[in-house]
Parts: structure tokens; sequence; C-alpha cells
């Protein structure tokens, strides 16, 4: 085989050159295309529900009337359900996922319970909120509550979390935990001080996904028996009720709504006028979501920025 004269050598890196560029172009128009389409619609809702957006919209409970309808019930409904689930599915994912990756043996067990987790996070939400129906509402007794609501929120991410728990620490270097050991450490002790701080930022990204995409569910809620229409909102602690003085726990077995239902409500009426506050409900819910993320963002940036290798 003759060797490649100088000429030759400058087309073969020209096409690759142009190839690569290509494939360049083609993700940025993808990008900006994706980008787009998401402004276009963030505007949309901004521009219909721009009238909607006042003090009163955030304090008043559902109506009959548009005008007078507010969302007071529903964003108070998602910050405590999305509370039960965050404190329900986060210490148990993340204690699931690193015992699987640090202490569970690798038998067929083990395999059998990897795969059922990994097939768990493609189930549709629909089936957890059958799920929770049987079990939360009627075997337990919790009944259309928002206890039941965080539980079953908290299984529809768990698999999300416990998965990405075990990326997380999967990545952690082998001489991380060599090196614990060799000085003495426990395993617990390894796992305590090294692996879960390493992969604390790893971590949050799966909380982040998951309760990102818990906050807009809505089969699952609408299954065990959420209202569509609600005019009180959970009872505070240790404040005076028409039965007495209320529990510290009394408000998780309170009826709820939350914003993705309070938006298909609005949706489903035949006045448009509900359509302006439904799109301003829309732009408030996607406000959640980003606060939330940006708030575990910035936790994970600061634990990344205090990890010294």
């Amino acid at each position: 085989m003759k060797p490649l004269t100088t000429e030759q050598i400058r087309r073969v890196i020209a096409r690759g050159k142009f190839k690569d560029n290509l494939f360049k172009a083609i993700g940025v128009f993808c990008l900006a295309l994706a980008l787009v389409v998401i402004v276009a619609l963030i505007a949309d809702m901004v521009i219909k529900g721009s009238d909607r957006f006042t003090l009163d919209f955030f304090l008043n409970f559902a109506s009959r009337r548009a005008t007078q309808a507010g969302i007071l019930s529903a964003w108070v409904g998602s910050l405590l359900v999305m509370l039960v689930t965050a404190l329900a599915a986060v210490p148990l994912g993340v204690a699931a996922g690193l015992y699987l990756e640090e202490y569970a043996k690798r038998n067929w067990l083990t395999n059998v319970i990897e795969i059922n987790i990994t097939n768990l996070a493609a189930v549709p939400s629909i089936v957890y909120g059958l799920l929770a129906l049987g079990i939360f509402v009627y075997q337990f007794g919790f009944g259309q509550s928002i206890l039941s609501a965080g539980l079953t929120l908290a299984l529809l991410i768990l698999p999300i979390i416990i998965v990405s728990t075990r990326e997380a620490i999967r990545a952690i270097p082998a001489m991380i935990r060599e090196g614990s050991m060799a000085v003495g450490a426990t395993r617990w002790q390894t796992c305590r001080y090294h692996i879960l701080p390493y992969s604390m930022p790893g971590i949050l990204t799966g909380v982040i996904i998951g309760l990102a995409r818990a906050i807009g569910e809505t089969a699952p809620i609408i299954t065990i028996g959420a209202l569509t229409f609600i005019a009180f909102l959970p009872p505070v602690p240790f404040t005076e009720t028409g039965t007495g003085t209320a529990g510290l726990f009394d408000w998780v077995m309170s009826p709820f709504t939350v914003m993705p239902i309070q938006i298909f409500n609005w949706t489903s009426r035949p006045d448009p006028a509900f359509e302006v506050n439904a799109a301003a409900a829309g732009f408030v819910l996607m406000a959640m979501v980003l606060s939330m993320n940006a708030v575990a963002i910035y936790l994970r940036y600061k634990m990344r920025k205090n990890i010294k290798w």
C-alpha cells in the first residue's frame, strides 16, 4: 500500500473538519429550534395571562367567575404535596441506591432488583395512581389526602432517584474507597464521609429531575381523587378549627388540589376567560419548577466547589 501524499492527507483532514463543522451546525440548529419553541410557549402564556398576574390571583380561592378565581389552594397544595414527596422519596431513594451499589452482593436476586428498578422508571404514571388508590387510599385508609398524593408521587420518582444515586456513586474513583479503608475506616465511615459527599452533586441531579416530573403530574393525582374545586386550605398546626385545635400533622390528611389539576379544570371550561387563568397558572407552575431547579442547582454547585479530591 502506497503512503498518502501531502495533498491527500490535507484532503482527508479537510473532509473530517467539514463533517465536524456540519455536525456542530446541525446541533446548534436543533438547540436554537428547541429554544425558539420554548420561548414561544412561554411568551404565549405570559401574553395571555398577563392580566391575571395580580396579588388577588395568588390569594383567592377557585371560583365559578373567571375574573375572581385564584390559585391559592392549588399552589399551597402543590408545595405541601412536594414536601411529603421529597421527605418520602429522597432519603429512601438515596439509601436504596447506596445499599445496592456499596453493600448488596452481586447475585441473581440483586440482578432481578436492578432490572425491576430500571423498568419501573419507565412505567406510565397512571399505573402508580391505580396502585396508590388500592394501597394508600383504601388499604391503609389514608383517603384522598395530601399524604396519599405525596406517597404516590414518591413511588413515581423513587426509581429515578435510585438509578441516579447509583450512577453518581459508581462514578467515584475506587482509590477513594481503597484509601479510606487503608487507614482503618469501616465501610459505613467510607460511605458517610467520602462516597456520599463526593456523589451528592450527581444525586441532586436525579432529585431535580424527579421532583420536576412529580410537580407536573396530573394522572396519578386524579386517580387517587384530588379535588378539582376546593375553597379552603389545610389546617395550620396549633390553630383553632371547627373541631378544635389542629395538630402538628393534621394537614397531611386534608383534602387538596394541585396546580396541574387546577389548570386542567380551567382548560376544560367553555368560557374563554378561564383560558386566561390557565395560561397564568401555567406560567406560575413553570416558575415553581424553575425555582426548585435553581435551588437544587445552586446546592449542587456549592457542593462541587467544596469537594477536594
